[in-house]
């Protein structure tokens, strides 16, 4: 809102300072012409409701007082000490068409003092604002300038605009300048011909511009750019820098009479003004933590707009010389200070409104005595009003108090249960509380008598002895908004358990929360690769079960595999992770959890005896700290290291474990699926991990940073790909891409993930299958000897015992019989040598290669489970 060159208003912490530039003095020689430029503190007086002088203070300029203005005044800061302080900027004509530019301080003994001091050729008239320093800034000539207390130099940006619409501070930038400019449009877009309505719409756009870095911030950060040639005026109410992202939350009022409110540079609300041609819009944050922005007009009108779920309109004002928004009352929350027009009365403070749309409400010329002794009439209803207030408030209390009484008997429970279950583990006697520590009243005279312990020299019972030692280590990851608590297994029981879990609990002095924090599981192998070897253009399938044997002996089977596969079979293990949410552990500053591992011990194979038994075991204790986050004690450290991703293998299980695994099969008919494997290494910028290498992370920039992908080829023209991805926004991204990447005609298809029971299903229905083909090849009608025996076509027949008998009573009976049975034993062997044809033995060879390799495939699916 426009004001007179010879007065202007500021507020200062509550206070309204009213500057002012001395009338000219006729008595004095035109050679010492002198102008005082005087400053009034005016406080706003609770008693009289109006508003008082504190003190003042006088300036005096060399010059003609019809050359001197007041340009623009404002509330900066002192680079020297960092102190806020008044700033008013002051111009002075002289001879030949030079202006010169006075920027004082006013400090809070009312004494000024000049800061900057410059001179131009040209007056500034369009968009003159003071920045901290002092630095002021304006627009000339479609060009932005600014002067600084520290350099004493014009300097020129590197920009072209139409208007300045905001400047202002934002985090991690400095001093922000938002502009409006002629949008720059590419190549494509300013060789083609637009509409009238689309250069109109396009042609603009609305872009920022750090003063002190020199830099260009991309307007959309801020708005869309549409809403570029509409906007006149932009309140910046938030803004920070959150993952090398700006994330901002204005208002804007447009040209069409319209208040938007965008958040991350989208629209999110949006209001229709009362009036037209809005000028300026601010905002201020009333008693009621309610935010209200306050809009100004050119024709001086005034109006306020509320944010409670939509943009609305809360009140207007008409004939407003002037609004200032500070606490002018003392209430700790801001207010509006509303000066009017009034030529009957020469004070400027005369006719006044104090409001915040709330509670709050003063007005010059209300009589306050008289709505005093109004109210004394209603005295005797408000009486009876507060005496049934106060009997619902003491039902109320003594509901709350048996409310809390009954989630301290909970957490008194709560808090027992896992001291008993810690004592279970760690094989100590529980002792439960008596009645009287718990306040009980026991029904009968009870004596409780714990059973003694055991003397000294006897055996603990099996119950109470210390469990075996299952766990190798103890970690902890912060990833984002989630930490994971991992524990890995020993190598040698990891196989002889199942349904592993994890447990935080907290200890007892964290007395305020629930004890077991909720979170989520997942068991992982760990299988380390047996070389690290870059990402291969083609893979093989999964390992066959099968191998051919030398029968002969001459060749070592350990040849055949390679030992560095027999070594990573070796270190194999289990990791066991929980996965839970940061954000309410760290409201305590600092957190202790005891992590409990349970899980069912499966009896050894070939022992009918034992049978399974489920064991809880106390892994260790873990801390967690906001020092320890701010310095980066628990994150996830991997980082790209000539060709890897170097990182320890915790911090991959990490990675793993808040993410969601998808599997996706990728079958091409027409060509091999190399492209998969060029999207990887180049569009998703994919490093194997040095841990895990047929994992690979991906380091490009986005949203997509941090996934982890695997990609398996079952033959040349199939694959299967595998992402483990924060959230779907970021698996519909990597899927977007690899669209892009794929030929014409490649199918990509969802694996629905199966349980491990289902997985047995199979495999056991596979061998099922593949031993039936077994035996059906060997006993089938047509693979019947073609080659006739040494007995001829007539069959042997089976002699009785008697007549066995009657032959071995006598020599020639014996050599008979030796001789029958050295021919049977050679038609034997003449059976099992018989011949097949060739179609018949392919055919067999097929459906038992067939069989084998379903199997094969279910063996590695369960594997990988």
């Amino acid at each position: 809102m426009l004001l007179s060159g010879q007065e202007q208003f500021l507020s200062y912490n509550g206070e309204v300072l009213i500057f002012q530039l001395s009338p000219p003095n006729p008595v004095e020689g035109a050679a010492d012409k002198r102008v005082d430029l005087c400053v009034r503190r005016m406080t706003f007086s609770r008693d009289t409701k109006l508003f008082v002088q504190k003190s003042s203070g006088v300036f005096s300029l060399r010059g003609r007082p019809l050359k001197t203005e007041i340009v623009c005044c404002s509330c900066t800061a002192d680079s020297r000490t960092g102190i806020i302080l008044p700033c008013i900027l002051m111009k002075q004509k002289k001879r030949n068409n030079v202006v010169k530019y006075l920027l004082l301080f006013l400090h809070s003994s009312n004494q000024f003092e000049q800061s900057l001091q410059f001179t131009l050729d040209y007056e500034l008239k369009e968009d003159v604002r003071l920045f901290a320093g002092p630095s002021v800034l304006w627009r000339h000539a479609s060009k932005l300038f600014y002067i600084s207390a520290s350099t004493c130099t014009v300097l020129s940006a590197p920009v072209q605009l139409s208007s300045v619409v905001w400047t202002g501070e934002i985090q991690e930038e400095g001093p922000v300048v938002l502009g409006i400019r002629t949008a720059c449009l590419t190549e494509g877009e300013a060789e083609a011909e637009l509409s009238a309505s689309d250069r109109a719409i396009w042609g603009t756009e609305l872009f920022g511009y750090a003063v002190k870095a020199q830099k260009m911030l991309p307007g959309t950060c801020f708005m869309p750019h549409a809403y570029g040639r509409v906007v006149s005026s932009v309140c910046v109410c938030k803004s920070e820098t959150w993952r090398r992202q700006l994330r901002t939350s204005l208002v804007a009022v447009t040209h069409k009479n319209q208040l938007i409110w965008f958040q991350d540079g989208l629209p999110r609300g949006v209001c229709e003004l009362p009036y037209e041609e809005p000028c300026s819009v601010k905002a201020a944050v009333t008693s009621s933590s309610d935010v209200l922005f306050v809009v100004s007009f050119a024709s001086g009108n005034v109006c306020a707009v509320q944010r409670r779920g939509s943009l609305q309109v809360a009140s207007k004002w008409q004939d407003v010389k002037c609004v200032l928004v500070d606490d002018f009352i003392g209430s700790g929350s801001e207010q509006l200070l509303l000066l009017f027009r009034d030529d009957s009365s020469a004070e400027v403070l005369s006719t006044f409104t104090i409001t915040d749309l709330g509670a709050v409400s003063y007005a010059s010329g209300n009589n306050y005595k008289d709505n005093v002794a109004a109210a004394e009439g209603l005295q005797e209803n408000g009486l009876l009003t507060v005496q049934a207030l106060q009997t619902r408030l003491q039902a109320g209390c003594t509901a709350v108090r048996e409310l809390q009484q009954h989630l301290g008997l909970k957490q008194r429970v709560l808090l027992q249960s896992c001291k008993a279950l810690e004592d279970l583990v760690e094989g100590r006697t529980h002792v439960l509380p008596t009645a009287k520590e718990e306040g009980l009243v026991p029904l009968w005279d009870d004596v409780e008598n714990p059973p003694p312990p055991p003397p000294l020299g006897q055996e603990m019972p099996v119950a109470q002895q210390a469990p075996e030692r299952l766990v190798e280590s103890l970690w902890q990851r912060v990833v984002g908004d989630s930490l994971v608590v991992g524990v890995q297994l020993a190598a040698a029981f990891h196989l002889s358990l199942s349904a592993a879990s994890l447990s935080l609990v907290l200890d007892q002095d964290s007395s305020l929360a629930a004890p077991v924090i909720k979170c989520r599981n997942r068991v992982t192998k760990l299988e380390r690769a047996c070389s690290a070897l870059p990402l291969s253009p083609c893979q093989t399938e999964p390992p066959a079960k099968k191998m051919k044997l030398d029968l002969c002996g001459k060749s070592d089977l350990r040849k055949e595999v390679p030992w560095g596969c027999v070594g990573a079979g070796l270190g194999a293990g289990r990791a066991v992770t929980a996965v839970t949410s940061l954000s309410p552990l760290l409201a305590f500053h600092r957190v202790r959890c005891a992590v409990l591992l349970r899980a069912k011990r499966q009896a050894p194979p070939g022992d009918s005896l034992q049978q399974s038994r489920e064991i809880s075991l106390l892994c260790g204790k873990i801390a967690l700290s906001l020092e320890d986050i701010s310095n980066g004690k628990h994150s996830v450290k991997l980082q790209r290291e000539n060709g890897y991703c170097t990182g320890s293998m915790e911090d991959v299980l990490a990675v793993l474990a808040v993410s969601a695994r998808f599997s996706f099969q990728v079958v091409s008919a027409a060509c091999t699926l190399a492209p998969v494997t060029s999207w990887l290494l180049g569009a998703m910028e994919c490093t194997p991990l040095k841990e895990c290498p047929d994992k690979l992370f991906c380091h490009k920039a986005g949203n997509v940073h941090g996934t982890v992908l695997s990609w398996t080829l079952r033959n040349p023209l199939e694959g299967v790909l595998t992402l483990f991805c924060r959230n779907l926004t970021v698996l519909f991204q990597c899927l977007h891409s690899l669209r892009r990447a794929l030929p014409a005609g490649c199918d990509v298809k969802l694996l629905r993930s199966s349980s491990k029971d289902a997985l047995t299903e199979q495999l056991a229905l596979a061998l099922e299958k593949e031993m039936l083909t077994s035996r059906s090849s060997l006993f089938s009608k047509e693979s019947k000897a073609e080659s006739t025996s040494a007995w001829g076509d007539v069959p042997a027949k089976d002699m009785s015992a008697a007549a066995v008998a009657a032959l071995l009573e006598s020599e020639e009976g014996v050599e008979q019989f030796r001789k029958k049975l050295q021919s049977e034993q050679d038609q034997s062997k003449l059976s099992m040598a018989q011949t097949m044809a060739a179609a018949l033995y392919q055919e067999m060879t097929w459906k038992r290669a067939a069989a084998q390799l379903s199997s094969d495939m279910a063996v590695w699916r369960l594997s990988k489970a």
